[in-house]
């Protein structure tokens, strides 16, 4: 079945790219509604955009959705990626600013307000995109590709020059809590030299970035509390991953390979997918099917401690 919030849930922080302070809602919305996202600033003209894969505005640094009159919010994939592993299809999201908040930088704190909220089945039946075909996408040395699979799973290799992270890779089923348990409180990550450039464009105005992000400089880790997983670069690419997956507008059976991949790049991938109408079709769950979908039975117990 279908699953909604029982409550709403509210959130507050500041963005990360603008550093002001953002009020974020979840809202509970009907079986068959699935996510939207309400900019409560705008007054005039459509302020409702869907967190769907075709109204993806290309970046590089995040996820940023945009409808028609030009309304936008970025930053949404920590916040996608924790509904989806919660198993949460159908939300409505108020927001009173152009960003969704950075939080610590993980999506711990979305998964802990959702199951302190409670999760309710929905009487509908859960639908899913299964990938019939290998299908894939290349720039440069990044590549993203999906492969036929019984469940979700993802598999994902970094490397980079820094010595503190070097080249990281790490696979996971995402059934049966994995995602609550093993990505949800993996911080994002940057190079000092990033924070520098994007400050003296007017970026990562968030304050201290160790606030809510992991600074690598070479071999230096900059965190507060330190590294939460030895891996954990590797692990918030995970967590970026499913986040911005979930935008193709259901639960997806399929296995989901990155190499140094992004955003951008999982997007192209979700397009190039949907452009072969031979490469998926939806399917309605099984029991045994819908039991093994990101998020099912997921409980408080499972949130890390750390987070």
């Amino acid at each position: 079945m279908q699953a909604t919030l029982k409550t709403p849930v509210h959130f507050v922080g500041t963005g990360l790219h603008s550093g002001a302070e953002v009020h974020l809602t979840v809202r509970p919305a009907s079986a068959d509604y699935g996510i939207w996202f309400k900019r409560t600033d705008i007054l005039v003209g459509d302020a409702m955009i869907p967190a769907r894969w075709d109204v993806v505005e290309q970046t590089a640094l995040c996820t940023r959705i945009l409808n028609e009159a030009g309304v936008t919010v970025s930053t949404i994939e920590h916040l996608m990626a924790a509904l989806a592993g919660c198993g949460i299809h159908n939300a409505l999201i108020e927001i009173d600013a152009p960003e969704v908040p950075i939080l610590d930088g993980s999506a711990a704190e979305f998964v802990r307000g959702f199951l302190r909220a409670g999760i309710v089945q929905q009487r509908a039946a859960v639908w899913a995109i299964e990938v019939l075909k290998p299908v894939s996408v290349t720039r440069g040395e990044a590549v993203a590709e999906l492969l036929p699979a019984p469940e979700m799973r993802i598999d994902f290799h970094i490397d980079f020059v820094d010595e503190a992270i070097g080249q990281q890779t790490k696979g996971l089923t995402l059934a049966n809590g994995s995602f609550v348990r093993e990505l949800c409180d993996s911080r994002t990550f940057c190079r000092q030299a990033d924070v520098e450039a994007m400050q003296a464009n007017g970026l990562a105005l968030g304050g201290d970035p160790t606030e809510n992000a992991v600074v690598f400089d070479g071999a230096k880790v900059s965190a507060q509390g330190g590294l939460r997983h030895a891996d954990e670069p590797v692990r918030h690419k995970m967590l970026d991953a499913l986040g911005d997956l979930y935008l193709a507008g259901a639960p997806l059976l399929a296995q989901y390979r990155g190499h140094r991949a992004g955003h951008a790049l999982t997007n192209a991938l979700l397009r190039e997918l949907f452009a072969d109408p031979t490469a998926w079709r939806m399917v309605e769950c099984t029991a045994a099917q819908a039991a093994r979908l990101p998020g099912a039975g997921v409980h408080m117990g499972e949130v890390p401690a750390v987070a």
